[in-house]
């Protein structure tokens, strides 16, 4: 793009070029549907949510046919659980994690319809610190977004690995060397517990690994996609009653997600103008600090460079055999609260109840297969084999 367009005129031509070039689209859809037919799209201010953000700003889900208000920004994930159980959102980005306590524990029959995005979360320390690997964890404080997340999970795991043990202990009371305490941060406060040494690391998605490195010199210990091979984090979800309600809408919404999809991994350096404060302004961050997270390729900075990882990805069907994963080790994962629910669970068949695969399914056939969003097995295009190795 020109550097000579004006940030109005670049949203318009980002606009004009997507609508352009989509194989998708199609002329007079949003006349299909009434103005009624509204969703409500809640998200925090992460690269997690790129797929709903970019879908509305390119104007997907209005080409589709659905009137899509902007997407309320919130502050953590506790908030957005909560509101989207008060019926404030109908349809939103969540961790993988948090539906299956929903469905299970909660008993809120929540489905969840694709992947949004692959990878896209790391674990930051002081450029100071002498946290380099796992094994460096012993006697520190490290903070994760949820305990219901990829992060906690994939942390815990790594933890495990060495020999050390999760905890959950009020920060002042004192550590044992093979101890490793873990508590809540909303993302937006980790970068600056970090620099005032308030905490020793933390695990969290992007951009705010990409903030404190370019803000504070922070230091990447390890990318999650280069411990579990392209791992989803965040899914799309839905109420189940809703969905039931509203399979048309639905069908409509995910399509427009997975044609963002595609759109942002041919894309990256639009993405990242698109979402950033000089763009649509979805995330509060300038171009430069979302730029290094979509624009810039990993190398020296991975332990399996052999593996071709992006620092994020975006790839929407829900692979059965990673829903399985992430059931079975939630059972081994430490969190706050009862979480016997786990114990009792049949991996498989909870695995079937909590996601509906045929929306996405049907979106990706209708863009040509799912080959246009992977380098996947052509004889078994929906399976796969989880690569997950700690070291």
């Amino acid at each position: 793009m020109g550097h000579s367009l004006t940030n109005r005129s670049r949203r318009d031509f980002i606009k004009t070029t997507a609508a352009a070039c989509s194989s998708l689209f199609l002329p007079g859809a949003a006349n299909v549907l009434a103005k009624e037919n509204t969703l409500r799209l809640g998200y925090l201010p992460i690269t997690d949510a790129t797929p709903l953000l970019v879908a509305h700003g390119l104007g997907y889900f209005s080409q589709e046919g659905l009137h899509v208000e902007r997407p309320v920004m919130v502050r953590s994930w506790k908030i957005l659980v909560e509101s989207f159980l008060a019926g404030r959102f109908n349809f939103t980005h969540m961790l993988f994690p948090i539906p299956v306590w929903m469905r299970f524990k909660q008993k809120v029959p929540v489905k969840v319809l694709a992947w949004d995005h692959t990878n896209g979360s790391a674990i930051t320390v002081r450029q100071d610190s002498e946290i380099h690997t796992f094994k460096d964890l012993g006697g520190r404080q490290i903070a994760v977004p949820s305990w219901y997340s990829m992060h906690n999970l994939i942390l815990q795991m790594g933890i495990r690995s060495q020999g050390l043990r999760p905890v959950i202990k009020p920060q002042s009371e004192k550590l044992s060397a093979d101890e490793v305490n873990l508590f809540i941060l909303p993302p937006p406060d980790m970068p600056n517990a970090l620099l005032g040494r308030k905490i020793d690391g933390y695990i969290v998605a992007d951009p705010f690994n990409a903030l404190a490195q370019i803000k504070f010199n922070a230091r990447i210990m390890r990318f999650t996609g280069d411990i579990w091979k392209n791992h989803p984090c965040c899914v799309i979800v839905a109420h189940e009653n809703f969905i039931n309600q509203n399979s048309v809408i639905v069908q409509k919404a995910v399509n427009a997600i997975v044609r963002a999809q595609d759109w942002c991994n041919k894309n990256p350096s639009e993405t990242a103008h698109l979402l950033c404060r000089d763009g649509e302004g979805y995330l509060p961050f300038p171009r430069h600090v979302l730029s290094k997270v979509f624009e810039k390729p990993l190398n020296t900075e991975l332990v399996h460079p052999d593996w071709d990882v992006e620092r994020i990805g975006f790839q929407p069907f829900p692979f059965p055999s990673a829903t399985r994963f992430i059931i079975d080790q939630m059972k081994q994962t430490v969190v706050e609260g009862d979480s016997m629910f786990l114990k009792k669970l049949d991996t498989p068949k909870s695995a079937d109840q909590l996601v509906d695969h045929s929306f996405v399914s049907k979106a990706i056939a209708d863009m040509g297969g799912l080959n246009r969003f992977c380098n996947c097995d052509i004889t078994q295009p929906y399976t796969r084999e989880e690569v997950v190795e700690i070291s």
